[in-house]
Order: C-alpha cells, then structure tokens, then sequence
C-alpha cells in the first residue's frame, strides 16, 4: 500500500520505529500492511470489551484512554498525542479485548498495525524488522514500569500529595521552568477520581499556599522541598 511520506516521517519519531531509517519504515510498513483510521472530535475509537484488531500510534491530533471503575465513574489514564502509541499491553494476551475506552478528543488520525505482523519476519527477511521486535520490548517494558508509577499515585493518600507528585513529574518531563499540563481540569478529575471543583479548589490553595503559581494550563513550581514534603 502507498503510504504518505508525512506519516513516514511521524513514524520515524515513535519509540516503535526507533533506529530505522525513513526508507526502511516505508519498506516495513508494506509488509506489516496497517490500517489508517480518521476520526472526529468526541468519536469513540475503541470501546471497552470490544475486539482489539492492532496497535494503534497517533498520527494526528489527541487521544483520551480511559477506563470505568466498578461504580461506573469514568477515570482518564492518559492522553495521546501524535506519535504515542496504545494498545501494546494487550497486543499478546490471549484474551485480546479492549479494556479500556479509546475515544478522539481532537479531530485524529490513527494507524493501526496487527501485533502479528509486527513479530513474524516477513517472506522479503527486511532488515529493520529484527530492529522492530526489539524496540518493541522495550516499550512494554518501560510501559510496564510507567503503570508501576501510577500504583504510585494511588499510594499517595491526600490530593494534595497526588498533584504534588504529578506536577512535579510534569515539570521533570518538560524540562523548563514554565510548563504545560496535558489534562484540563475535568480531564485531571477524572484522572485522579475526584471531582472538578476539588482539584480547582486544591490547586488554588497550593498557589495561595505559595507552592505553585499558575494561569490555565501554564504552571511554575515555586517551592520544590515542600511539595516532596506533601508526597
């Protein structure tokens, strides 16, 4: 199948495709033979219980994974922008449903990849695909280490302690003195499994408090060893 050069290129940026030049991912992508999906804001992508088909990896836009618990709340595990993968953890189960809700939260492309086709060499024996299997590993690996982390989260008892923690991993990740959440407010409650106004309200005495200064989305840590004290 022809495949656009832009989504070469978006693929050549994922931790999937690491190491493997623009020619060799073109060449792969004939032979693990993907699907591309487009869907609008708000459509659902992939439904909980639901068949898993592939792995999908964002080409455009963002993507909400969420979960519900066992009182029907819906609770967000994170959002996917362009080049973040899903759908790995339980590409090998031998039960291959969807346990999470996949839905749009932008206007998105996806391309979605048969987790078979990712591990079988292929007849034409390309090079990259040794590569692949390997970077495939060590996604579920990291990803495996990463769901270790959100346990962390959970451990942490006050509200406080939680965005504490989660601020200052976002501000870890960004790298700069300012830095943008991914999650707006309602996104952050569900996150968390609270309701809205206890994060808005948490968040604004964490700033009265002289923790963290914000405006919308934009957040500066002011007091680092207080906010570890709070974790």
């Amino acid at each position: 199948m022809k495949i656009e050069e832009r989504v070469v290129e978006c693929l050549h940026g994922t931790a999937l495709f690491r190491g493997i030049d623009h020619q060799g991912i073109a060449e792969m992508l004939n032979c693990l033979n993907p699907r591309i999906q487009k869907y609008k804001k708000g459509d659902t992508i992939a439904n909980t219980g639901a068949p898993f088909h592939g792995i999908g990896i964002v080409i455009e836009g963002e993507v909400v994974i969420a979960k519900e618990n066992i009182a029907g709340n819906r609770m967000i595990l994170t959002v996917l922008k362009a080049g973040d993968m899903f759908g790995e953890m339980i590409s090998f189960t031998e039960k291959k449903i969807w346990p999470v809700t996949v839905t749009a939260q932008s206007d998105s492309e996806v391309i979605f990849i048969s987790p078979e086709n990712l591990i079988t060499r292929c007849e034409k024996l390309c090079a990259p695909h040794q590569q692949i299997i390997q970077n495939m590993l060590h996604i579920m690996s990291k990803k495996a280490l990463l769901l270790s982390r959100k346990v962390d989260y959970l451990s942490i008892r006050s509200l406080r302690g939680k965005l504490c923690a989660y601020l200052i991993e976002q501000w870890k990740n960004q790298g700069g003195a300012i830095f943008t959440l991914p999650m707006n407010r309602d996104e952050l409650a569900d996150f968390f499994n609270v309701a809205r106004p206890s994060i808005s309200r948490e968040l604004s005495k964490m700033k009265e408090d002289g923790l963290i200064d914000f405006h919308k989305a934009s957040f500066k840590i002011v007091d680092l060893d207080r906010m570890k004290d709070e974790i």
